[in-house]
């Protein structure tokens, strides 16, 4: 089994003191550093690119769920926390698992092998499917686009929108799918309705980003994420 390189975000000592104990322990874990707030954690996420994340749900500044949101195409996502109440949101994130504290050795275990399972399928699908298109079906056809020609897109119920540039092509379809056909490194959801290029943003003001033209609105759990992102 190849070594998995891990990140633990949490905004207490102990339980990231835990985790790396807990790591320590696992012969494919390599957990390669700990932040204790997540603006540092997606800092250094613009850069590096760890296989798997141990996330805390609850902190100061940008919470754990917001986190969540901007790099769950980027990483593999466990969650670490004290509250229950948090378990259907994140799965609806295609969190990986969802670990109460204090959590038993065993438990850590289970999740890291769900999370070593989920990574190899992965690392599978995508050597199979590297390219820099999708084809996308619009009624009775199906519309090649590359990914670079993507403005952003739009959702609304059972219908996304996709703005390119010499296109505009509506599918029947969700935001959750279509993203995760996209490159992680430059498509970001920036409110519940829009996924981005970050290429094509122009401007950014108040709660507003630019691209094309287009004012799009950048929702309140994705802002400070954003402007990271964006380093305003």
């Amino acid at each position: 089994m190849n070594t998995i390189r891990c990140i633990a975000v949490d905004d207490e000592p102990l339980a990231l003191t835990i985790i790396s104990e807990y790591a320590r322990k696992v012969p494919f874990i390599s957990l390669e550093k700990v932040f204790t707030n997540a603006t540092d954690a997606l800092m250094y996420l613009q850069t590096e690119k760890p296989e798997l994340v141990f996330l805390d749900i609850q902190m100061p500044e940008i919470k754990g769920i917001d986190l969540a949101r901007i790099i769950q195409w980027k990483t593999a996502i466990i969650f670490t926390t004290a509250y229950s109440q948090y378990a259907v949101e994140s799965y609806s994130l295609d969190a990986i698992d969802y670990l109460l504290k204090p959590v038993p050795f065993e438990r850590f275990l289970q999740a890291v092998n769900k999370a070593a399972h989920y990574l190899q399928n992965e690392k599978i699908t995508s050597s199979s499917n590297e390219r820099n298109f999708l084809f996308v079906k619009s009624g009775y056809k199906a519309v090649k686009i590359n990914f670079d020609d993507i403005f952003y897109i739009e959702g609304l119920k059972e219908y996304v929108t996709i703005f390119a540039k010499s296109q505009k092509v509506l599918k029947l379809d969700t935001l959750k799918n279509l993203e995760q056909l996209l490159p992680k490194n430059h498509f970001v959801r920036v409110h519940k309705s829009y996924i981005v290029n970050l290429n094509h943003v122009k401007a950014s003001f108040g709660n507003t980003i630019e691209i094309n033209d287009k004012q799009i609105p950048v929702g309140r759990a994705y802002k400070e994420v954003v402007k990271m992102l964006l380093k305003i």
